[in-house]
């Protein structure tokens, strides 16, 4: 069921991982995350060891006992909680198109300019050709690497959805990982279900719900990770 579920096993680094990614400010003292990881049995040494670890590769830096998100992480959170609470616009049948028009660009390039693609839920129609329906509130920052136009494509555009992204699977896999959260009952499962819930509605395209498949299960997922940062919270703030 885990690898079904492609739930990630329970490690000191991921609880603080999620924890300061459900965190804002994207910062805690060491007493807290201490106290959070002992929640699911990590103890104090482990715990850090895997804070030492973290800021010897950068991922956080550390401050007068407090540890934070580096940059890259930072904007990490930022797209989680845009999946978490997505900001829409009542759609009106147009589609942005990317297209890529630099040239010559590196390996390293290629693989940048088609991950901020994907975190911008654009999907891929050929290589060098993004698109989406126009129903996401957000604001580009200028890319000369790119042109960005608005159009009503000529095929239909829940036809054109599912070339993009397969939402059969989306939607079927994020039915099970609801249906094993609302099964489950032990800290550490919850903590690896709600972490792999979030991961899943990070790739949701947020598409207006004219182009989705029914049952489409993305608002029950919203409710039961917001209802388990709550759960979370409350565990954290009982008396040790």
């Amino acid at each position: 069921m885990t690898q079904e579920l492609r739930l990630r096993p329970l490690t000191a680094r991921s609880v603080v991982l999620s924890t300061l990614l459900g965190a804002h400010p994207p910062e805690l003292p060491v007493r807290e995350l201490v106290r959070i990881a002992a929640l699911f049995g990590i103890n104090d040494t482990a715990l850090r060891v895997a804070l030492t670890r973290m800021v010897a590769t950068g991922d956080l830096h550390r401050a007068d006992g407090t540890y934070r998100l580096n940059d890259r992480l930072v904007r990490r959170q930022r797209r989680q909680d845009e999946a978490v609470d997505p900001s829409t616009v009542a759609w009106d049948g147009t589609w942005e198109i990317v297209a890529v028009t630099a040239t010559g660009r590196s390996p390293a390039d290629r693989a940048a300019l088609r991950a901020r693609m994907t975190a911008l839920r654009l999907g891929e129609l050929r290589e060098g050709l993004w698109l989406r329906p126009t129903n996401l509130r957000r604001t580009w920052s200028a890319d000369p690497g790119v042109q960005r136009f608005t159009a009503v494509p000529e095929t239909p555009s829940a036809e054109l959805a599912r070339t993009l992204w397969d939402l059969d699977d989306w939607s079927a896999h994020g039915r099970a990982l609801l249906r094993h959260f609302r099964a489950v009952d032990q800290p550490v499962d919850r903590f690896t279900t709600a972490a792999a819930i979030v991961r899943h509605l990070l790739a949701d395209p947020i598409l207006p719900g004219s182009l989705l498949p029914r049952p489409w299960p993305a608002d029950d997922l919203r409710v039961a990770y917001r209802g388990y940062q709550r759960e979370l919270a409350n565990l954290a703030a009982l008396p040790g």
